[in-house]
């Protein structure tokens, strides 16, 4: 296993994800995951992470409980404000206090403030909640050893908590691959943390497993590379390259586990020709069924609704590749719910005036009306 160096602690450089625990008949399948966690220590893995709402509450009951066989030195543990629900901005208290409770620990070694995005940035923000008075209370008393957050949103906002409260991040959590190294601007995020000297630790590291398997085109040109590396490998691979410290990995089995393990056991990172193959799939895979918006914002200087439409076609691009990729989409109405109705596809007139200046000529009242349809 590789392990990584953070502040005085050794970390595993594969992390331990509880969001997507093997399940039988809708239940968290307690006996595999037990054999999962003896194979993950085993094998040197010793960061686990879950959280309040996964598995609809269960994942902190049966990571505790499991975890709770092994001596408590012997990993590390990481949970998270569910902030991603607003309905919990005035329960921090509440809830940090059951979280010890389900996972019969005295105190977390990793605690994050939970997805920042767009829906809850300005509640995260607001002192009136007293949710980072709390957590840096928590901290102080040692009941947190290192505080952190994970965030979705765009770019913006990363940098607004940043601004805020980077003085005090540990570390952060962002969804990170190859794919999303340009699709969600992964770069400019890692790139914006190095700025703040804060680690990066990775999630979605395959994209919710859609990067397991690619076109049977892009299959071939990298295993023409490394005829031994799967496309999970793949995927590790090329985070193995931009400096994170801990990559998460939802596995739901066993077999996958073991191939993570397996892939973990040495540190290759990918070279310059490697990395300019993968960008150049990525590139040809986004751009089939893709709206050829380029962002030249020709449009909105005149949209008399003043909608921000390149924002708007690159958020359902998104949508689009990711349900043709058998994923659930949660980034636009993510997005979306953090936005005034005024800033919403719905509110497009179908006037056509922006198309008149579209170089790429777009049908761009076509697309804000799908749009609104999907997004209810």
């Amino acid at each position: 296993m590789i392990f990584k160096n953070f502040q005085d602690e050794k970390i595993s450089a594969l992390g331990f994800g509880a969001m997507r625990l093997p399940c039988t008949d809708g239940k968290i399948n307690e006996a595999a995951v037990a054999k999962m966690v003896k194979t993950a220590m085993d094998s040197g893995i010793n960061y686990y992470d879950t959280a309040w709402g996964y598995h609809d509450g269960n994942s902190e009951l049966v990571m505790g409980k499991i975890l709770g066989e092994y001596p408590r030195e012997k990993f590390f543990l990481a949970s998270k404000f569910p902030g991603y629900d607003l309905a919990n901005m005035p329960k921090v208290k509440e809830i940090f206090e059951k979280q010890l409770e389900k996972c019969r620990v005295d105190f977390f070694d990793f605690y994050l403030f939970h997805n920042v995005c767009e829906m809850n940035i300005n509640e995260y923000l607001d002192p009136k909640f007293g949710i980072y008075d709390f957590l840096i209370e928590q901290k102080k008393n040692g009941r947190i050893k290192h505080l952190g957050f994970s965030c979705h949103g765009e770019l913006d906002v990363l940098e607004r908590f940043l601004k805020a409260y980077g003085s005090d991040m540990e570390f952060c959590q962002l969804q990170i691959n190859w794919l999303d190294w340009t699709f969600q601007h992964g770069k400019e995020k890692v790139a914006l943390l190095q700025k703040y000297k804060i680690p990066l630790w990775v999630m979605e590291p395959l994209r919710g497993g859609s990067l397991c398997k690619l076109p049977e085109s892009a299959a071939k040109k990298l295993g023409t590379l490394r005829p031994n590396e799967s496309a999970t490998a793949w995927a590790f691979r090329f985070l193995q390259g931009i400096g994170a410290t801990v990559i998460l990995s939802g596995m739901s089995n066993q077999e996958q586990l073991e191939q993570n393990i397996a892939t973990f056991a040495q540190d290759k990172p990918l070279n310059e020709m490697e990395e300019r193959t993968l960008a150049q799939i990525a590139k040809d895979w986004l751009s089939a069924d893709q709206i050829p918006c380029t962002s030249c914002r020709y449009c909105t200087s005149h949209c008399p609704q003043n909608l921000d439409i390149p924002k708007i076609i690159s958020l359902y691009n998104e949508h689009n590749f990711t349900v043709a990729s058998g994923q659930w989409d949660f980034i636009s109405p993510m997005y979306f719910s953090g936005q005034p109705k005024e800033a919403h596809p719905l509110n497009c007139v179908s006037c056509r005036s922006c198309e008149k200046v579209c170089p790429q000529q777009i049908k761009i009242a076509d697309v804000m009306s799908a749009f609104a349809k999907v997004l209810g």
